[in-house]
């Protein structure tokens, strides 16, 4: 089997992330919602898990969940968002990618754990809001309004975004372990994983 990846792996690569960035966004919306934007990277490790341990059965070549992260981290960048989400995305797939890579792509607990790695990729988004506060608040609250504004701004701060990335974390290791059970029990039953 060669190491390089051929026109069929970009091609999964790319209905996948195509399937992530499609719920990420989804649940996104309910960013609208203040309290729940600060929550959005335990959503979509909570929503992402089952679709990643799926793409996972396609995966045996090293790359293709760092290129995967990569696309997620353009997309996010060309939907308004900063640059910060294409490095972040970038550099949590790609040690996911290691972590795989450890495991031969076939250990259901490395596999786990690169899904909560993966999925930390999602806290590029929001890295933003706690590093340079003032500007994006002030930006939330001629976009959204003040009471939005001061809904949310007691929780953009140092100690919630460590909360947030442990989290996500923890979520998305949960997320995956339901996946790998949803995809034993109904997905290798039809012969899909």
């Amino acid at each position: 089997m060669s190491e390089r990846l051929n026109v069929k792996d970009l091609i999964t690569v790319g209905i996948f992330s195509v399937i992530i960035i499609v719920l990420i966004f989804i649940f996104g919306m309910l960013g609208y919602i203040p309290i729940l934007m600060i929550a959005l990277p335990i959503l979509a490790a909570l929503i992402c898990g089952i679709p990643f341990m799926l793409f996972l059965t396609r995966v045996n070549k090293f790359g293709m969940v760092t290129l995967m992260g990569l696309i997620l981290g353009i997309v996010m960048f060309l939907s308004g968002h900063t640059w910060v989400p294409i490095l972040v995305f970038t550099l949590c797939a790609f040690i996911a990618d290691c972590i795989l890579k450890m495991g031969d792509y076939s250990s259901v607990k490395n596999s786990i754990v690169a899904h909560g790695v993966f999925i930390l990729g999602v806290m590029g988004n929001m890295l933003p809001f706690f590093i340079m506060r003032d500007f994006y608040l002030n930006g939330l609250r001629s976009s959204m309004g003040a009471d939005y504004v001061n809904v949310i701004s007691p929780f953009i701060n140092t100690p919630v975004l460590i909360v947030l990335i442990i989290l996500t974390f923890i979520v998305g290791m949960a997320s995956a372990y339901v996946g790998k059970i949803v995809l034993k029990k109904h997905f290798e039953k039809a012969g899909i994983a």
